[in-house]
């Protein structure tokens, strides 16, 4: 038997494979109790507008305060593992592999409640400040190694170039190396965007206020409240909403970044 040939059999048999699974769970679903308990047109529609004009408006505020705080301090960070003195390096490099190898469940855990206990110590905004504050020392741990990464793809002629006209070293990363390294990592910035909108879920531990719940935690008590699993469909939905038009963009800026190499 030729190769093609066996190619296209065995092609033709994962798809055989394929549509039997679907057709044996489309007819083995009950699909009555899967509707009633998951896809409850009345359950999603109380969940309305509350789930937008405070859950998704929290994740995306949460997300955003958390990647800014990441940003700057991971460039820092990264600054810092780069740097001639020693400390320095031992510094950066002990805060993040510590802060990398900690889930970052637990790291919010500690700051809502250890740490204020162990230090009486009240973090603004609350537990959801608390949160918040985990979640960037968290991301900063990441982002500090990205842009690192980035930092060193720079072509060292373009440093040379840049001390050769007279450029001390700050100005040459500020104005030389730094906007070229943020080119490169984009994409893998984005990407970490993209995990901190769903890692915001884990504010759940915390404790959060009515007013600041997030769309995990607002989905959890609407599911409690109302004895359906409906809310985390609707939950789910919105977080693709978030994140499928920023995975689309990752996917454009690599498929760029290509095509300019």
């Amino acid at each position: 038997m030729k190769r093609s040939t066996r190619r296209r059999l065995t092609r033709g048999v994962l798809y055989a494979v394929f549509a039997a699974a679907v057709l044996f769970v489309v007819l083995s679903a009950d699909w009555s109790r899967i509707q009633t308990n998951f896809l409850n047109v009345e359950v999603a529609r109380d969940t309305f507008p509350e789930i937008v004009t405070i859950a998704a408006k929290n994740t995306v505020v949460y997300t955003v305060i958390a990647f800014v705080g990441g940003m700057l301090l991971g460039l820092l960070l990264a600054l810092m593992k780069l740097s001639p003195v020693l400390p320095y390096r031992w510094l950066a490099t002990a805060y993040i592999e510590l802060f990398r190898g900690l889930p970052a469940l637990l790291v919010i855990f500690g700051f809502a409640y250890a740490v204020p206990i162990a230090l009486q110590w009240r973090p603004p905004g609350g537990n959801a400040g608390a949160g918040l504050i985990a979640l960037i020392i968290v991301s900063s741990a990441y982002i500090a190694e990205t842009i690192r990464a980035g930092i060193e793809a720079v072509p060292k002629g373009q440093v040379e170039a840049a001390r050769s006209l007279g450029m001390n070293s700050a100005w040459t990363m500020v104005t030389v190396v730094l906007p070229q390294a943020f080119r490169i990592i984009t994409p893998p910035l984005t990407n970490e965007l993209v995990i901190l909108i769903k890692d915001t879920s884990l504010l759940f531990i915390a404790g959060m206020a009515i007013g600041d719940r997030e769309l995990t935690t607002f989905s959890r008590d609407a599911l409690t409240s109302q004895a359906n699993a409906t809310p985390l469909v609707v939950a789910a939905l919105m977080y693709l909403v978030i994140t499928l038009p920023l995975t689309q963009l990752v996917a454009k800026l690599e498929r760029h970044n290509k095509r300019g190499r």
